[in-house]
């Protein structure tokens, strides 16, 4: 129990602080024990902070694999709109994806390979689910692409891109009017004339 409560209480200290801003001293305060004590639990910073990415990072997937699964509830191409906004959304209201966004491009200097690791292993995951939902729109006739599965599917992740840059960089209000200007084009440019 102990290690959990020391793993959530940090993430609120690593998204609110970074890595370089969070102490251990700090998070066991908070957790109400010893610093001495995260010790009996993880041998460091390093070691809780990695915990925590992979947590989160797991969390993160999941939350990409319901939303981007192929469902017949809603169209296509709302579903892939959606899911964008419902980052936008999460990234205003979620710690654990603000958390993960900005260490995924802002990663502690010595554990750059380690977290770049951890989140281009996801990239790559939401990339093939992005592509096993193009694909199972074709496949059922819900779009006719005019670009290749991979182009189309390239493009989204582009787009999702763009929206995580400007959600880190700007605000809520340029990241929706970014992704309101793409995503017209976007829908123009992949699909064949219906």
């Amino acid at each position: 129990m102990t290690a959990k409560k020391i793993m959530e209480t940090a993430l609120h200290h690593f998204a609110q602080n970074g890595y370089e801003g969070a102490s251990l001293r700090d998070i066991s305060a908070a957790v109400g024990i010893k610093k001495p004590s995260i010790y009996n639990h993880f041998k460091g910073k390093d070691e809780l902070f990695m915990a925590v990415y992979q947590d989160v990072a797991a969390k993160e997937l999941s939350f990409a694999e319901a939303y981007l699964t192929p469902d017949s509830k809603s169209t296509f191409k709302t579903q892939l709109y959606d899911f964008l906004i419902q980052y936008m959304e999460r990234y205003e209201s979620e710690e654990e994806t603000k958390f993960f966004l900005r260490m995924s491009f802002f990663p502690p200097t010595h554990l750059r390979m380690e977290s770049m690791k951890l989140s281009m292993g996801y990239i790559d995951k939401m990339t093939d689910l992005a592509k096993i939902l193009f694909t199972s729109a074709a496949n059922r006739g819900s779009i006719r692409l005019n670009v290749s599965i991979e182009q189309a599917t390239g493009a989204y992740m582009a787009i999702l891109d763009s929206v995580f840059v400007e959600m880190l960089y700007g605000d809520k209000e340029r990241a929706r009017k970014r992704l309101e200007a793409s995503w017209h084009v976007f829908w123009q440019g992949i699909r064949s004339g219906d």
